[in-house]
């Protein structure tokens, strides 16, 4: 039987995902976290949570990735790993430095923290000559100003380390670019008590839809599982209101996505990984938004698995392991799975949601999950907070989204303002 270290998690579906990737995998793991209260918080009142299931679980400092290493190594004298791994991208880089020291399989460590750093991957990109954003890496005000006015509105600011779309925002002029500056300048810890770069990424808006190509790379080759496609919301915030696997492309839009997703990924050089790399159709050609080394979040991977069977959790799982994972597509009955997210868009306390009953009788849902009552909202901005999601499949063509879009549509928040 193999045996994982898994080092810290998201508290989303990747928390239930993974371990049940490993469990059915007929392996098992042990969970080594800072704060295990970080994960108990999140489990419904009532239920054990899924990384509970751990074999062993560990408690030491995961910030500091020197000491971390060192601890690990000491435990693998114990309990002899046979893989490293995490589904949290604040600790991709201290994953595979772990399984680099225990000579474990896994991707170069180098790899995963340029994947992971907004900027580096930016600089990257373009010294291997693929198209991309105009962009500049800034840190004082004055600095940050200067830049976007030679790059000039509309801009994106970005943290280079930050997930979820935390603190992107679209910038017209350069009143708003200050106020989501000293935004983001006010957030200097994230929320796992790492300290965040002082740096902002700044890049030219880009034009057209937005898709992600999931991959996984074993053994020096990139195999493309599918396209996804996103649609986005809340401006000036960039937060994903939906997805739909495949997505409804053109042959030559998909090769696009497809060609740029591989060139990126040996680009940075990223093998023996699942990734999710997003890239924009713009009306000069794709370019490159993120790579994530890393299954893909939001439920993505799920979306996959409805219309493919591939189970991209177990791929990450066999990767780690350094076995080749089964990318073999499997008939479903479904054409295209879509999912949509419930935006909040004021601030109060969850009294309802009008329509959710009527909702759950709906034929073909293959997921509803909405907020309880008595939930404390804001106006989202940013992934972190949805009032929840429901899926949908379409056995005979791409129709997932619209079916989805269509039942979202008759779901009413009631929020009681505070």
């Amino acid at each position: 039987m193999s045996h994982l270290l898994m080092v810290e998690s998201w508290v989303g579906s990747m928390s239930r995902l993974l371990p049940r990737a490993i469990r059915e995998g007929g392996h098992e793991f042990t969970f080594l976290t800072r704060d295990l209260h970080h994960y108990l918080r999140a489990a419904p009142e009532g239920t054990a949570h899924p990384l509970l299931g751990a074999r062993h679980v560990l408690t030491a400092e995961t910030n500091e990735t020197d000491a971390l290493t060192d601890f690990a190594a000491r435990a693998h004298e114990t309990l002899r790993f046979t893989g490293v791994i995490t589904s949290c991208d604040y600790y991709l880089p201290a994953a595979a430095r772990i399984a680099a020291r225990l000579g474990l399989p896994g991707p170069s460590a180098e790899a995963v923290e340029n994947a992971c750093r907004k900027d580096a991957t930016r600089r990257i990109l373009a010294e291997a000559g693929l198209p991309g954003p105009e962009f500049a890496v800034c840190e004082e005000w004055a600095e940050t100003a200067a830049a976007a006015r030679e790059i000039g509105y509309p801009l994106v600011l970005k943290p280079v380390d930050l997930c979820a779309g935390m603190y992107v925002r679209r910038v017209d002029d350069e009143a708003a670019l200050a106020v989501a500056y000293h935004a983001l300048a006010g957030f200097p810890v994230n929320a796992r008590g790492r300290r965040r770069a002082p740096v902002v990424l700044l890049e030219e808006l880009l034009d057209g839809p937005e898709v992600s190509v999931e991959t996984v790379s074993f053994g020096g080759t990139a195999h493309i599982v599918g396209v996804t496609d996103k649609s986005v919301g809340a401006a000036p915030a960039f937060v994903e209101t939906g997805h739909m696997f495949p997505a409804a492309l053109t042959p030559a839009d998909g090769a696009a996505a497809r060609d740029t997703a591989l060139y990126a990924l040996k680009a940075l050089g990223l093998d023996n990984v699942v990734a999710h790399t997003e890239i924009k159709l713009t009306s000069r050609g794709p370019r490159v938004v993120e790579i994530n080394p890393r299954p893909a979040g939001n439920r993505i991977t799920e979306l996959v698995r409805h219309v493919t069977g591939i189970d991209l959790a177990a791929a990450a799982v066999e990767v780690a392991l350094g076995r080749a994972p089964d990318l073999r597509p499997r008939s479903t009955g479904l054409r295209s799975a879509a999912i949509g997210f419930l935006l909040p868009d004021t601030e109060g306390e969850l009294e309802s949601i009008d329509g959710a009953d009527a909702l759950r009788t709906e034929p073909g849902l293959l997921e509803v999950q909405l907020a309880d009552p008595g939930r404390v909202v804001k106006a989202a901005d940013s992934n972190n907070d949805y009032l929840g999601h429901l899926m949908a499949g379409d056995p005979d063509g791409p129709g997932a989204r619209d079916r989805v879009a269509a039942l979202l549509s008759g779901l009413r928040p009631r929020v009681a303002t505070r």
